[in-house]
């Protein structure tokens, strides 16, 4: 009968310091290196805090010079002062058990020494977690959601979850997934943004955050398949109140990253301050520039657009370099917009919309939506979709709809502005895109 392993831990690596000099321990973990010198053995383990070193004698030598790199392991021993430089403390090695063997070769090397390429790094997404950097981004988006909801939350709002299987489409828009549904036609939701609108009927404030599909053929760095939206709807709200609020959202993550999460926010940025400076947000709002404002802006640099025409990436690509970070483009164009959005009362070609961008990139939308049921039905109409097919949508629309304004926030695009990555998948564990289907 095989021997019982004991394989837990009283410790993770960044845990051990001078405290413990002469306290016993058990590191769980994978090895790093090896450095063999004879009769005894310096052992880099790392787990998901950190590193620490462990130096083994005797028959352990052998053991640890043979067990490949990245093998998991578990280790029990003495804390100790260590004379290495940086290093304030290490384990005396009484038991060194090699839990299961790394195959080699690796298909990437989870140190970062050997660079990946970056399709090989999806295929071993599990190994390169291993990597400090690539686990530091997903340490900060945990972080960064932790606070989007303990900001929603102190604002009355109440987390809800809505159906990802829908009969109908959302928004009225083309790029679905559609399948078979016990002999029916259905769809992956692209949007929460109709049954926010009616929780609003009686749960005044709610907000969600999951996965939605868009099926679009699109291959950029910004664009996914699936992907994580932070949904948000408000009643007695207009749309400058929850601008307001995309905004405390983007800087409470902003500050918790700056002020609670700063080693991973370095190493994710791989301690580069160029990130830093379009994160550093201060006192100053966001800058809220218009519509028209923008057409204006863009005309002065040569880019000679028309009302109603929308922003091409070119053109945001330049009001980027006007207003570097991030900025608002507010009061567009009532026909550039959804079915259900409210147009402004002073000028009904405008409606009351905007957009949260950082350079070109687009993070939010959001606006004030119609509540007045004939209103709603007449805009469908305009756009030629047909009231009957929203008539589950539209009936609560009979029921007394407050007024109501809301937005959604592409979190895995603002996660890739805080973290300095230049491609979308690198801040998602297991990307979906036209391509990418495992694993």
């Amino acid at each position: 009968m095989a021997e019982q392993q004991d394989i837990h831990r009283t410790h993770f690596a960044r845990q051990l310091d001078e405290g413990l000099i002469g306290q016993q321990v058990r590191i769980g973990g994978w090895i790093e290196d090896v450095r063999d010198i004879g009769k005894l053995a310096f052992v880099t383990v790392r787990d998901a805090t950190g590193t620490c070193q462990a130096i083994v004698t005797g028959d352990m030598v052998q053991k640890a010079v043979q067990a490949p790199r990245q093998s998991a392991v578990i280790l029990a021993g003495t804390v100790q002062k260590s004379r290495a430089k940086g290093l304030p403390v290490e384990v005396k090695v009484s038991e060194f058990t090699v839990l299961t063997r790394a195959v080699h070769p690796l298909p990437i090397d989870p140190t970062g020494r050997v660079e990946s390429a970056f399709d090989k790094r999806l295929d071993a997404r599990a190994l390169d977690l291993r990597n400090p950097r690539v686990a530091a981004v997903f340490r900060l988006r945990s972080a960064g959601l932790q606070v989007i909801r303990d900001t929603l939350r102190a604002e009355g709002f109440i987390e809800v979850n809505t159906p990802k299987i829908i009969g109908s489409a959302s928004e009225g828009g083309a790029n679905l997934f559609g399948f078979d549904y016990f002999k029916r036609k259905a769809y992956l939701a692209q949007s929460p943004q109709l049954y926010k609108e009616q929780l609003t009927l009686g749960l005044d404030r709610v907000f969600e955050i999951g996965p939605y599909f868009r099926a679009e053929n699109s291959h950029t760095v910004r664009h996914l398949s699936e992907f994580t939206s932070v949904d948000v709807e408000a009643a007695f709200l207009d749309y400058e109140d929850v601008m307001d609020l995309v905004e405390k959202v983007v800087r409470n993550v902003i500050s918790a990253f700056q002020e609670k999460h700063g080693v991973d926010l370095e190493l994710a940025t791989g301690g580069s301050n160029n990130n830093r400076i379009d994160l550093a947000l201060g006192d100053k709002k966001i800058d809220r520039l218009t519509y028209e404002q923008c057409l204006d802006e863009l005309a002065r640099e040569g880019e000679k657009l028309s009302f109603g025409d929308d922003l091409s990436d070119a053109a945001l690509r330049k009001l980027g370099e006007l207003h570097r970070g991030f900025y608002f483009i507010m009061d567009w164009p009532l026909k550039l917009k959804p079915f259900y959005i409210h147009e402004k009362e002073s000028d009904p070609r405008l409606s009351k919309s905007f957009d949260l961008q950082h350079g070109y990139l687009e993070l939010a939308s959001g606006g004030r939506r119609l509540h007045d049921p004939e209103k709603l039905r007449a805009r469908l109409a305009e756009q030629g979709l047909n009231p009957a097919s929203f008539s589950e949508h539209l009936k609560v629309f009979d029921w007394g709809m407050p007024p109501h304004s809301g937005w959604g926030l592409g979190f895995d695009r603002l996660m890739m502005v805080l973290t300095g990555s230049q491609n979308v998948r690198d801040v998602v564990l297991y990307p979906r895109d036209t391509d990418r289907l495992t694993p």
